[in-house]
């Protein structure tokens, strides 16, 4: 998904000569075709991630077009302040490209995992929150986000398990997947594949799921979830991130102003850090967050 996305951005890139790439030391492996590309427009900052970003806040009002690009933690955590102040209340045009969701880099332990930063952006004014749950979802995102000069932030993994999602999609409105008719199973970034594993569980026990994936947290798409109200017995969320004001806070939010009843279920990180130290998906098993083939 990584490649994917900065793939996406070099073909931006040769097209708008205002794109700027910025990363504070990381990104090795992955970044190198755009920096050989464009030397110009990429930026290596150093382990400095307060500057990466008040820097790409700079060159967004000087008319360029910065994304920053970096692990979750250390792009939105470590820099909060700068984030806070110079892109989300300067309201400035800087895409903040956060890899690593959920327990992406388990081994690496706590300080690389990244359940709390849905709940952190979609708290901010004026940023735009998207997460993509595979490839197709990751190159479409990239390719809507330079026609806005929104802040933006960009939640991605680091392994794909293959495409989901084969339709175009619009930033704000969610994707209706597969047509269901009693339960609704609502995912978004790196747990679309495990909800459409989920859902082939439902149907064998005879439920008919409708699959929807939600790469937008925020604008998020109230009209297809008040849809999803009338229509089910059930609406589920799965999200690997904590059940705390992620995309379960937010559904739940929608559900509990509509002033109507129905079944709800979030499935997520309870609220606790992991202590377990492993690959991502022996991490999300001790969770109960892994659906699919072993």
């Amino acid at each position: 998904m990584r490649r994917i996305i900065i793939n996406t951005l070099i073909e931006l890139a040769e097209r708008d000569k205002d794109i700027v790439l910025i990363t504070p030391d990381m990104g090795f492996s992955v970044l190198e075709p755009f920096f050989e590309k464009f030397p110009n427009r990429s930026i290596n900052v150093g382990i400095a991630e307060q500057n990466a970003i008040s820097i790409a806040s700079g060159l967004a009002l000087s008319g360029k077009k910065p994304y920053v690009y970096s692990i979750i933690p250390f792009l939105i955590e470590r820099s909060f302040e700068q984030v806070k102040l110079d892109v989300s209340y300067m309201n400035t045009n800087v895409k903040l490209i956060g890899v690593g969701a959920g327990f992406t880099y388990g081994s690496a332990g706590a300080t690389h995992h990244a359940t709390e930063d849905i709940a952190v952006m979609r708290a901010l004014p004026n940023m735009i929150v998207c997460c993509p749950g595979d490839n197709n979802e990751a190159s479409e995102i990239i390719r809507l986000s330079i026609l806005n000069d929104k802040p933006m932030y960009i939640r991605v993994g680091r392994h794909n398990r293959g495409i989901f999602n084969h339709k175009s999609l619009q930033i704000g409105k969610a994707t209706i997947i597969e047509e269901g008719v009693d339960i609704a199973i609502i995912s978004t970034s790196n747990m679309l594949p495990d909800a459409a594993y989920y859902c082939k569980q439902l149907q064998q026990q005879g439920r008919r799921p409708y699959l929807v994936s939600m790469h937008t947290i925020k604008p998020l798409d109230t009209t297809i979830i008040k849809e999803l109200i009338d229509k089910c017995e059930e609406i589920q969320t799965m999200e690997e991130h904590s059940i705390i004001g992620g995309l379960g806070s937010a559904v739940a939010e929608v559900i509990a102003e509509s002033g109507k009843g129905i079944k709800f279920r979030r499935i997520g990180v309870c609220d606790q850090y992991s202590h377990y130290v492993g690959s991502q998906k022996y991490i999300k098993k001790q969770f109960g967050l892994y659906y699919g083939e072993d």
